[in-house]
């Protein structure tokens, strides 16, 4: 398989996530579901915008064709009149955002970007790591106890991305103490690598070592790859791919990421469906750091190829490109599209391994 032929693929589930999801009615907003479905159609999902910011970033990046990015911009600015305004009350939602606006500053040069990635960053600490009174991010101002992988790897990879586009000390003390963070919260399983979601969520101290997502294991990656790309330190890479290939042979053993947590899965859709896009994304990062022969690069090289070989053919027997939670088998009677954006971002991100040869 060509690097064209799967720019090509890329192209066409953008432009299918357009057709089925894209901007309708007097406020031009993005539907929750294809095909439109009553009760969540006016559930406003912050967080998914975040990500198709990022998505479209993707394209552009990919294609150079400057529509991507327009529309990466208009979808911003939906989001703000939507949320009357920049922040809301969950620290993760945040940290996708901030993620996504430094991305859009990079692609556009446009510092209004870069400055409301780092309001989000600053509100971020002090409404939360300081709010709390203890190191790490909580999960929601409601509830400043509760530090979960979601708000403090985003956090992570914000703090450190922001320290080397500002030059700026201070992000990246934080992207160091976060990643410290981690290992004092015993959120990371010493023999398997595997992430844990979070601490204390039910007041008791305890960690929620049955709630192993992907897209945790992808975000605890991605904040290793940055302090490797930080200090140089190999053993950064190191874990990074022990927590990977852990994660591959939990979650996909037969190759595609098949269930998360049965309590979730059988609900379809919502928030779980973003997690397996988030998950390829960073993997695609760690993969040119890995060395061309290693079995860690053997074992996360054949799930990408095998995850999205098999997401673009159940997406191509599909109407309109459609997919659902597992990837490769028929989309459910609506899909969300919160699982059709995962779905793009993996295409995007195998398209970009492709083009690294």
């Amino acid at each position: 398989m060509t690097q064209r032929e799967w720019d090509v693929r890329a192209d066409a589930a953008q432009r299918a996530l357009t057709a089925l999801f894209g901007p309708h009615g007097l406020r031009r907003e993005w539907r929750n579901t294809a095909p439109w479905r009553l009760r969540p159609a006016f559930a406003f999902n912050y967080w998914w915008l975040a990500h198709l910011i990022e998505v479209r970033v993707d394209a552009f990046e990919r294609s150079h064709d400057p529509a991507w990015l327009t529309d990466a911009q208009r979808v911003y600015e939906r989001l703000l009149r939507r949320n009357r305004g920049l922040v809301n009350d969950y620290f993760d939602d945040m940290g996708w955002l901030g993620l996504a606006l430094l991305r859009l500053h990079e692609a556009s040069g446009e510092d209004r970007y870069l400055d409301d990635s780092v309001a989000l960053w600053r509100h971020i600490v002090q409404a939360g790591w300081e709010a709390s009174g203890t190191p790490g991010v909580p999960w929601r101002t409601q509830q400043l106890q509760y530090k979960n992988t979601p708000s403090n790897g985003t956090f992570a990879i914000l703090s450190a991305r922001l320290a080397r586009v500002t030059g700026s000390a201070e992000f990246g003390r934080y992207a160091t103490a976060t990643l410290q963070w981690f290992d004092d919260a015993h959120l990371v399983d010493d023999r398997t690598g595997l992430v844990f979601d979070g601490v204390n969520r039910t007041g008791d101290g305890s960690i929620d070592t049955g709630w192993v997502f992907s897209y945790c294991q992808g975000l605890y990656v991605g904040a290793l790859l940055e302090e490797y790309r930080r200090h140089g330190r190999d053993e950064f890479v190191a874990a990074a791919a022990h927590t990977a290939v852990a994660a591959v042979e939990r979650l996909a053993p037969a190759g595609v990421i098949a269930s998360e947590n049965a309590r979730f899965d059988e609900r379809g859709g919502g928030d779980v469906g973003l997690f397996r896009g988030v998950f390829v994304r960073y993997l695609v990062e760690l993969l040119p750091q890995l060395a061309i022969g290693s079995a860690a690069r053997a074992t996360l090289e054949g799930f990408l190829r095998a995850s999205t070989d098999a997401l673009w053919a159940g997406m191509r027997d599909s109407p309109g490109l459609r997919t659902g939670d597992v990837w490769g088998a028929p989309p459910p009677r609506a899909t969300f599209l919160s699982t059709q954006l995962s779905a793009v971002m993996a295409l995007e991100a195998r398209a970009r391994w492709e083009a690294a040869g």
